[in-house]
């Protein structure tokens, strides 16, 4: 098993900078989640009952979680940010369930700021990571999910080179409905 990064791995891009959630962030977190709820909501797991996924206990467990995750190769998530010193957090890039063995595998999911959609940033941040994945991270193939009507998705993987690789019927539960996916692939030799 590769050694995992360290925490204090960023990623620079042009106008982007990519690093792993810490504590401190979860305040801003919030007011981010909370202002894109509307957003994000037709794109995500509809929450269990009773459940804030914007809550500061629930963001608390998710950032120990996802650092924890580094720490055991198993996941990687970014925050992203504008490159200027203090500035505030855009959107999330994460590599989930990393496969070891034959496999060296991952899969890619993302999400950006609304305010911030349509300036290439999300192409930019899932560039970024696809770099880190096939380089620091040594994965072979990174694996993206889309649902058929999320039109900007299939815009950024079909910037980034991903192929289509089929379509998955029923493959998620999205907002309480299943949902179909078209399945896209990226690997090292492209």
């Amino acid at each position: 098993m590769p050694t995992s990064p360290p925490l204090t791995t960023r990623l620079v891009t042009e106008r982007l900078v990519l690093r792993p959630p810490r504590p401190g962030d979860v305040p801003e977190l919030r007011r981010l989640l909370r202002r894109n709820a509307a957003h994000l909501a037709p794109w995500s797991p509809k929450p269990t009952p009773g459940e804030d996924p914007a809550s500061l206990t629930v963001l608390s467990k998710s950032v120990l979680v996802e650092r924890r995750g580094w720490r055991q190769d198993s996941k990687y998530v970014f925050l992203v940010t504008a490159r200027e010193k203090g500035a505030p957090i855009l959107g999330r890039v994460a590599l989930s369930q990393v496969c070891r063995g034959p496999m060296q595998a991952a899969y890619l999911g993302y999400w950006m700021d609304h305010e911030r959609q349509g300036q290439g940033l999300t192409t930019e941040a899932v560039r970024a990571v696809l770099g880190f994945a096939f380089g620091t991270a040594r994965l072979h193939r990174v694996q993206l999910n889309v649902m058929p009507r999320n039109a900007a998705s299939h815009r950024v993987v079909a910037k980034v080179g991903a192929r289509k690789e089929g379509m998955a019927l029923r493959y998620l539960e999205i907002a309480g409905v299943w949902e179909d996916h078209v399945m896209y692939a990226v690997t090292v030799e492209e």
